[in-house]
């Protein structure tokens, strides 16, 4: 699909390029023969106006680029004769052997039957200029050949450069579509690859469920033992509790339900998640020192902020070296608030840290090792986004620390 976007991608972009390029050379090629036209027709003004004597064939040219550009030309000079027939002389030009030929005839007759006293004689590649002076005509030919050799020249040089501007935005474009389609390359693996964990995550509580309802099925009323109801309301919860923050991430993606944001105290809610969690670190052998600046006040959700910072307190006690002490603190930095939580422990390899906030990712490889589905970050990250704040992941031999901040309200 993506290779297919790609090529869609490609496709109409340079379609659009062939047609301003077309659009282009056309623009071009119609100034190119204006100017080149009227080149000629400057010619055969000049040519028509001189005076000849003494059998002088004076050089009659155009610049162009700084070079003089001679071209072939002639002149000629019809009587009128007796019962509608006329005479016709060559008075100059750069042609030989044209006086009394039937070549020269068929020029004349093409001209003089053509209304437009300036045309062109197609059969014979000549531009010509017809000037009335009353008892005789004087007519003026120009070779067309090397205008028109001119022209495709000039034309080929410009669609030489057009085809290497073609090609080279190709490449531009196959680039192009490659960054413009990254992110959904991404995010199409993170689809699949959210689909395929969260059916991995289902499975096993919709497993130990089946198996207990078979065999609660199977067993009288009275024999059924208790503990078999109570497997599966735990798998029950625990389902629940996974298609709960499943649905939290749905909806912080298509933006469907806005936090109400209102003034509370970051303080008072880093203070209660604290308090909360004290006891439960304590049990789990990590016991919670805690640092909280007072007064800290900020635009947000204090039940989101409350989320996010039980997410993060969590994670710590949970990965947490044994008999580790896990902090958090709250200080004021410039105009923003800087919440830290950190634990001692295994460093995580820098290439893992950066996917700690992807969809069911954990650093450890053991899945199941760990409580819980791996969807906390994501969503902790997704609340620090809604409050226009950040959420970065630091370790190193001291361990692993997750820095939240936010803006303080003004």
């Amino acid at each position: 699909m993506i290779r297919k976007l790609r090529l869609k991608f490609v496709a109409v972009c340079m379609a659009l390029v062939t047609a301003v390029l077309a659009v282009v050379c056309f623009a071009i090629f119609a100034a190119l023969r204006g100017n080149v036209e009227d080149l000629s027709r400057q010619v055969l003004h000049r040519v028509i106006q001189e005076e000849y004597h003494d059998g002088r064939k004076p050089e009659i040219g155009v610049e162009i680029g700084g070079d003089k550009l001679l071209l072939p030309y002639f002149t000629v000079s019809v009587w009128p004769g007796g019962g509608g027939a006329w005479a016709a002389y060559v008075t100059g030009g750069t042609y030989a052997g044209l006086e009394d030929t039937a070549e020269l005839t068929a020029i004349l007759e093409d001209c003089l039957n053509q209304k437009p006293p300036e045309g062109v004689v197609q059969g014979y590649g000549l531009r010509y200029l017809r000037q009335d002076n009353g008892l005789y005509r004087k007519l003026a030919f120009v070779d067309m050949s090397m205008e028109r050799a001119m022209l495709r020249e000039m034309m080929g040089s410009y669609l030489g450069i057009a085809l290497a501007a073609f090609l080279l935005l190709l490449g531009v474009s196959a680039i192009l579509a490659r960054w413009a389609t990254g992110p959904v390359e991404r995010a199409w693996s993170q689809q699949r690859r959210f689909l395929s964990d969260a059916s991995h995550e289902l499975k096993t509580p919709l497993t130990v469920i089946l198996s207990n309802a078979e065999l609660l099925s199977a067993l009288p009323l009275e024999e059924r033992p208790a503990r078999w109801t109570d497997n599966i309301l735990s798998e029950s919860r625990q389902m629940k509790g996974l298609v709960e923050e499943m649905l939290t991430l749905a909806r912080a993606d298509n933006m469907t339900q806005l936090p109400v944001l209102g003034e509370v105290s970051l303080s008072e809610i880093a203070e209660d998640c604290a308090l909360a969690f004290e006891p439960v670190a304590f049990e789990a052998g990590k016991p919670l020192e805690y640092a909280v600046a007072e007064g800290l006040s900020v635009l947000g959700d204090r039940d989101r902020l409350r989320r996010l910072i039980s997410i993060l307190l969590d994670n710590a006690v949970k990965y947490g070296a044994e008999g580790g002490t896990v902090s958090l603190t709250l200080e004021k930095t410039d105009r923003q608030a800087r919440l830290t939580v950190a634990n001692p422990g295994e460093p995580i390899p820098a290439e893992q840290l950066g996917r700690l906030f992807e969809r069911f990712y954990r650093a450890d490889a053991s899945r199941g090792e760990k409580s819980g589905f791996g969807l906390g970050l994501s969503i902790a990250a997704a609340v620090a986004q809604e409050h226009r704040g950040t959420l970065k992941a630091e370790s190193g031999r001291e361990g692993t620390r997750f820095v939240f901040t936010m803006p303080l309200k003004k």
